[in-house]
């Protein structure tokens, strides 16, 4: 087995993507790939195969390698819950919440939780390809860092690294890097690319040359912007901050869904089947900016922290923005954490999503919520009693939600009601997640509203857009001398740590 790892010179340079598309590149030579990433920060999960969690962007990657997901290709999972605290999965399974000054004693229990999760990635596959995190860069972290270089050269895997230009100072990204590296881990990096160039790649030509003799490292090229990134999930909320995301009408479009941005929004790509819908003007409400008054639906997103972002979302005024909402005969859709903001209460009596408490809810649903329990993690089955369509997600929660709107389930999951309805039936919510990625439930959905559908295979979609990235990449990078920088590495992992006992 051979692997390779694409670290950057920053957080949201492209990493993910680029590791999707070459993931996809080596499908389409033959290879058997698996993507794998030691450590993510992210409230965009997905539930694996094998019954855990890992972040939505290994889910990604997992599509492009045309494999089914697994725990093991992103073994610690970080998940914000807090400014400075967030809950730790490893292996697909709630550890632990931590705040982030204490994160640095569990980094042995955790390299060997990362080595092991390798070894059994590579054991499934002839390449794999590693994602890093953040950056190299930051030294000041690389003690207690399994991210990057911390894994990279206990684990003799070689790196690429990624650099954006858009952002500028793409040479001082690159060169910089270099010069901060301890020298050991600098050597561990065999070259770099240049990501997301607007306009002619021969006009950094010189800049080019002069970023490869500055830093020693080969190029392997200038990869220009993709716009076909916007149609694949993002990786995490940093993606929402774009002003590509933030302005989605455009001409023609007749139905208007707003949505704020919750301060720990997760698993926001469930809305994204509604973003390529060209009936639909979807919108993402960044905070200090009213709900928009002539939307016909509010979507209230899932999120990490219910109880905290139900006190931002007040804070914002977005709650009197909704009750205005549904006095102008607006609808209401609340997913997983949204549904429960819109009951009467949530109560967390042993803290597993913040600060122990009771908060009240936005009383739009007759229904009460207690969290505590196991985490429930099921890819799930149904159909929409409404509609008779058919659904496929997942749900990822904690937390018990029962009261009289229940009566009147949202979904029927696997036989069973899921969710609920107020009595106007303009207000409802749910667990599930990924639900407007089945196509006929999307197309029944937005019919009822009065929205045009437009036929969209969201699924094939997706693999199409992968295809296209991993085109557009081997049309601009050297994609066959990137596939050669692979090592192999079974020597690395006959020597990885054990996990404790």
């Amino acid at each position: 087995m051979r692997a390779l790892m694409l670290q950057g010179t920053g957080s949201d340079v492209g990493k993910s993507l680029l590791v999707a598309g070459l993931c996809r590149a080596a499908l389409r030579r033959g290879l058997s790939v698996a993507p794998f990433k030691p450590q993510n920060m992210s409230n965009n999960a997905a539930v694996t195969a094998d019954g855990g969690e890992i972040g939505r962007a290994q889910a990604l990657q997992a599509r492009a390698c045309g494999r089914a997901t697994s725990v093991h290709m992103n073994p610690v999972l970080l998940k914000p819950q807090t400014d400075t605290g967030a809950q730790v999965i490893v292996q697909g399974r709630r550890l632990d919440t931590i705040e982030a000054a204490d994160y640095g004693r569990l980094r042995e229990t955790l390299l060997a939780r990362v080595m092991e999760s390798f070894a059994a990635t590579a054991a499934t596959a002839d390449l794999v390809i590693v994602e890093g995190a953040g950056s190299p860069a930051e030294v000041n972290l690389r003690a207690r860092d399994i991210a990057n270089m911390g894994f990279a050269r206990p684990a003799g895997v070689p790196v690429a690294l990624i650099g954006d230009i858009d952002r500028g100072g793409v040479i001082a990204q690159i060169v910089g890097t270099r010069a901060v590296l301890d020298p050991e881990d600098a050597a561990q990096v065999r070259g770099f690319t240049v990501n997301r160039f607007r306009g002619d790649p021969r006009l950094f030509d010189d800049g080019y040359a002069f970023t490869q003799a500055r830093s020693g490292w080969r190029g392997f090229g200038v990869l220009p912007w993709f716009a076909g990134a916007a149609r694949l999930p993002a990786e995490d909320a940093v993606a929402l901050e774009s002003p590509a995301v933030q302005t989605r009408e455009r001409a023609g479009r007749r139905l208007r869904i707003a949505c704020p941005m919750l301060s720990r929004i997760a698993n926001f790509d469930d809305l994204d089947p509604l973003r390529l819908e060209p009936g639909v003007a979807l919108e993402m409400v960044p905070p200090g900016r009213p709900l928009p008054g002539d939307a016909a639906l509010v979507i209230l997103p899932g999120t990490k922290s219910t109880r905290g972002d139900l006190a931002f979302l007040r804070d914002q005024g977005w709650d009197v923005d909704i009750a205005a909402h549904v006095r102008r005969g607006g609808r209401v859709l609340g997913l997983c954490g949204g549904y429960q903001m819109l009951g009467r209460g949530i109560a967390d009596p042993g803290g597993v999503d913040g600060e122990p408490g009771e908060s009240a809810g936005l009383g739009l649903l007759d229904v009460e919520t207690v969290m505590g329990g196991d985490k429930r993690l099921a890819t799930v089955t149904g159909r929409c009693p409404a509609s008779g369509a058919a659904v496929l997600g997942y749900e990822i929660h904690m937390g018990r939600t029962e009261g009289s709107d229940r009566a009147r389930p949202f979904l029927e999951i696997e036989g069973r009601p899921e969710g609920a309805v107020s009595a106007c039936g303009r207000i409802a919510g749910g667990y599930a997640h990924g639900i407007f990625g089945a196509d006929g439930f999307r197309a029944a959905f937005l019919r009822r509203l009065g929205a045009a559908t437009s036929g969209l295979d969201y699924a094939g979609d997706v693999d199409a857009t992968l295809d296209a990235l991993s085109e557009h990449m081997e049309a601009h990078l050297d994609v066959d001398g990137l596939l050669a920088l692979a090592a192999p590495v079974a020597a690395a992992l006959s020597r990885s740590p054990r996990s404790p006992a």
